[in-house]
């Protein structure tokens, strides 16, 4: 397992980078092949290669997951793959390829995988636009769904997700000369503060809503009223109804000053991914790791795309370990095996379900 990790982490793939995502897919599609047996499929996209293998027979379970990581091309030469002292390091362990081995390795385990198909996307990590229809359309035939990201803090399985989303907003004012003729202009800088005031009042933490705005830019020169700002805005959301009220709120932001103009790009992306979807599967991951715990997490994966449509699915099987998207990423190399097995009871258990409704009451 570790070998196999060191083969996937040695291989760069940063998000819409198109050649070292093919050089990924690749990669994951031989190792795939090589422990699995069959064909593993790359399946072209904007966005890069996904890695598609089915084992064949009528779909149980889809087994979910991405290739690209976060890290800029030169990460490995600064900080290269490297498992010592009970920790692998290195970028993209934790997220994703971590899981990624872990769900191979618990495959092979199985004598009979029938049913079963893994997807690796090459654009989860920048909003899963490339992917999301062949992903949802996988996930709606196979009725069941494993999200190899890594897991919540102390091990934890996620069993929900905040929706989360997007928003910039732009504001066009009119420049003139700050210090000549400074009431004369526009100022774009003065319109996005009251924006940035109005939108952070939207979020309502008691529900689990948050709005944050992230970034702002604004100005030229410094004696030039400016004529342009944009801000972006973080959102996430644990339920529809906010979703719906935070979009219609965006929507109908009105500037503060004369003559300014303001418009909205973006939205709520991904769905929440309500804890009902996971309640089936993880009773069947509690019989097979007692102790386990449950988490409801802020981020976003691809499960909010197949929870929201009704599919049963599980999240958080992947590494344990920490520090996603940091120079001090991890995984726990002890607990590899046990998530591989973790993995392989599921699918065993998915397979010998009495349907899907099954899955949905941990049956």
């Amino acid at each position: 397992m570790i070998e196999d990790l060191r083969t996937l982490v040695e291989v760069e793939s940063p998000s819409r980078d198109l050649h070292a995502l093919r050089a990924s897919a690749e990669t994951v599609a031989a190792v795939l092949e090589r422990r699995l047996g069959g064909q593993a499929v790359l399946v072209e996209s904007e966005a890069g290669p996904h890695v598609h293998w089915a084992a064949g027979g009528d779909p149980k379970v889809l087994i979910l997951g991405h290739h690209d990581t976060v890290f800029p091309l030169g990460s490995l030469e600064r900080r290269p793959f490297r498992a010592a002292d009970g920790r692998a390091t290195g970028p993209g362990v934790f997220d994703m390829l971590g899981g990624v081995v872990q769900a191979v390795h618990g495959l092979a385990t199985l004598d009979d995988r029938s049913g079963v198909e893994i997807l690796l996307t090459a654009d989860e990590e920048v909003g899963s636009h490339a992917s999301r229809a062949l992903l949802e359309e996988r996930a709606l035939a196979c009725g069941a769904v494993l999200v190899m990201e890594g897991a919540a803090d102390g091990g934890a399985l996620k069993i929900g997700r905040k929706g989360c989303g997007t928003f910039q907003v732009s504001v066009r004012g009119r420049a003139s000369h700050a210090g000549l003729e400074p009431a004369a202009g526009v100022n774009a800088l003065v319109e996005a503060a009251h924006q940035v005031l109005d939108i952070a009042a939207l979020g309502r933490p008691g529900t689990g809503t948050t709005v944050t705005p992230t970034v702002a830019a604004a100005g030229t020169l410094d004696n030039v009223v400016p004529a342009e700002a944009t801000v972006t805005v973080d959102v996430r959301v644990e339920t529809a109804d906010e979703k719906d009220r935070v979009e219609a709120a965006f929507a109908a932001l009105a500037p503060h000053l004369d003559e300014a103009e303001i418009t909205v790009r973006g939205g709520i992306g991904r769905p929440p991914m309500p804890e009902s979807a996971a309640a089936g599967l993880f009773a069947v991951a509690q019989r097979l790791l007692p102790g386990v715990e449950a988490r409801a997490v802020g981020g976003g994966s691809d499960g909010n795309f197949t929870a929201a449509l009704g599919v049963p699915t599980l999240d958080g099987l992947g590494a344990v370990g920490g520090g996603a998207h940091a120079d001090h990423e991890y995984l726990l190399i002890d607990s590899m095996a046990e998530r591989a097995q973790l993995v392989a009871g599921l699918v065993r258990a998915i397979q010998q379900a009495e349907g899907h409704e099954g899955l949905r009451r941990g049956r």
